[in-house]
């Protein structure tokens, strides 16, 4: 409860504050199953509200949503306020806004591939340290190449984009195997399975918009459903890192300050730190003890003090310790160990303190003005003012439908990035090999078709001239035969010439005996003449009727 402007957690035999400049050094609380952790998470978070510090909560057991409506009055609550000798208590609702990574009971809550980073994104992957090697890699050639990686399918095709390149690539940034390409994109595979999908993309979370106050004044409360998210441990722990990372990385150096800027409230704690490699218990580590100096308060919720590191711990130094139970060795050590945490006091036994608390008890010890821890008091807490328990389900849905962020976080946006540049690139080349292919193809089926022409030509050429040839040939045996006829026609001419002579010749003797009248020689000449040339005549006849019926010549 916010009083005095301070902050009133819980009673012994004096009232113990929380000095609200002292509330970014950090705190824990811690304490067995069932002891109140959900309670006085509840009274510090409505006291910082009321003050007007911003909280968020990572809801795991969804209970915390009642901070939405106003506490209902008992007979219990009536008995507990009589204790703390409170008359004016007042029932309230608070100013509540809910998120859910999945999108389902709250505005979604996405962040890019690019602003978890390789470091994360290699834990949350669970990779090898060569793995990781291979995806810092793929990030700085993301980065030199201007590509955005805002999804995981940006982050899939740029890994293949890398493999493909992987010997150039090799030659300027180390090496890059395919098997560890492989492996990258099977843990992707396996990570998509539990709907990473849905976590990474934009609009990304501005995470300014949970440091936000009501008309009011007072501060909002976020809440993060965690019920389904916890179910993948190492999502859960990788985003809770990321958004104290991004905190750091993102708000300037205040010193102390009145009063926060903003609390968060880390539910489930051990989760950050299962199975951590040592680097990252060392950036879990630098964070807390740097966000201080921005005004940032850290709380861790667990169950034991010793599920924190050491170096963590140190760093925890308002403290709210509800009841352990030490049924074996290894508890009775945690046990001791929470107790020597805090400052010794005279009137009662730590330890036995510890394990004799009931449910709404707790060891506490918060800074005072100085910043020196106080003795531990064994004290009741503060119920809470809102409602104990989670709210109606259609009132959690009216006021995430009613919330301005709603209509900037609702729906998705996909643009350009590493996805579309890669495959716009890749749809060209394969367009430019198709083209390449295609005039290639066409280049050697001209060629064909050239070559087939000259065939054509030659073989055109060779029958012109075989036909030519035979033309030649014909004509060649027809001035043969024309020769031959010619030759007869003379030789019959000249035999016809030769018997007229002889005739003539012959009929002379015969008168010159029987005294008859002689032909002179020109006369025996002239006929001779005439004979042949009679001859040829009906040789040049004959051939001619021939010629008209067809009849060899």
């Amino acid at each position: 409860m916010y009083s005095d402007k301070k902050i009133w957690m819980a009673k012994s035999d004096k009232n113990c504050y929380i000095i609200p400049r002292m509330a970014n050094r950090h705190g824990l609380i811690a304490g067995a199953t069932g002891t109140g952790k959900t309670i006085t998470m509840k009274v510090m978070a409505e006291s910082f509200s009321d003050m007007g510090v911003p909280v968020f909560f990572s809801d795991v057991k969804g209970d915390l949503s009642g901070m939405c409506e106003p506490g209902v009055h008992s007979e219990s609550m009536q008995q507990r306020l009589d204790y703390f000798g409170i008359e004016d208590f007042e029932y309230k609702a608070y100013s509540t806004r809910f998120w859910d990574i999945f999108g389902e009971n709250g505005h979604p809550v996405r962040v890019t591939v690019s602003d978890m980073g390789p470091v994360l994104l290699g834990r949350l992957l669970n990779l090898t340290d060569v793995q990781s090697g291979v995806l810092n890699i793929v990030f700085k050639v993301a980065d030199d190449q201007g590509l955005l990686l805002l999804d995981l399918k940006d982050l899939r095709e740029m890994l293949r984009f890398v493999g493909e390149n992987r010997e150039e690539f090799t030659l300027s940034y180390g090496n890059v195997s395919a098997q560890s390409i492989g492996a990258i994109q099977r843990a992707l595979l396996a990570f998509e399975d539990e709907g990473a999908e849905l976590f990474f993309g934009e609009p990304g979370l501005d995470i300014r918009d949970w440091m936000r106050t009501d008309p009011d004044g007072r501060g909002y409360i976020n809440i993060l459903e965690s019920g389904k998210l916890i179910q993948s441990p190492t999502v859960y722990a990788t985003f809770l890192l990321w958004m104290m990372t991004e905190l750091f990385e993102r708000l300037p150096e205040v010193g102390d300050l009145d009063k926060p800027r903003m609390i968060f409230f880390f539910d489930e704690a051990h989760l950050l730190f299962t199975d951590a490699p040592k680097a990252m218990v060392q950036k879990i580590v630098q964070v807390v003890k740097l966000i201080r100096s921005k005004g940032v308060g850290v709380y861790f919720v667990t169950q034991s003090p010793s599920d924190i590191p050491d170096e963590v711990l140190a760093q925890l130094s308002n403290r709210v310790q509800h009841g352990l139970r030490a049924y074996t060795p290894s508890e009775q050590k945690s046990v001791r160990a929470a107790a020597n945490a805090f400052r010794a006091n005279p009137e009662f036994n730590t330890e036995e303190a510890l394990m004799a608390l009931g449910t709404g008890e707790a060891l506490v010890s918060f800074l005072d003005e100085s910043g020196i821890p106080e003795i531990v008091e064994r004290t009741k807490i503060l119920p809470p003012q809102s409602l104990i328990g989670p709210a109606d389900s259609s009132r959690v849905s009216a006021i995430i439908a009613s919330d301005e962020f709603d209509l900037k976080y609702r729906e998705s946006v996909d643009r350009e990035s590493a996805y579309e540049i890669i495959m716009a690139a890749r749809q060209k080349l394969e367009e430019d090999r198709a083209a390449e292919a295609q005039a290639l193809a066409e280049e050697k089926e001209r060629e064909r078709a050239e070559k087939e022409a000259a065939k054509e030509q030659e073989r055109a050429e060779k029958e012109a001239a075989k036909a030519a040839k035979a033309e030649e040939k014909e004509k060649t045996k027809k001035g043969k035969q024309k020769q031959s006829a010619a030759a007869k026609a003379a030789q019959r001419a000249a035999t016809n010439a030769a018997s007229s002579v002889a005739r003539s010749v012959s009929t002379n003797m015969i008168n010159s005996v029987l005294g008859g009248k002689k032909a002179s020689a020109q006369t025996i000449a002239k006929r001779a003449a005439t004979n042949a040339l009679s001859s040829v005549m009906r040789t040049g006849t004959s051939s001619f009727i021939r010629g008209l019926f067809g009849n060899k010549k």
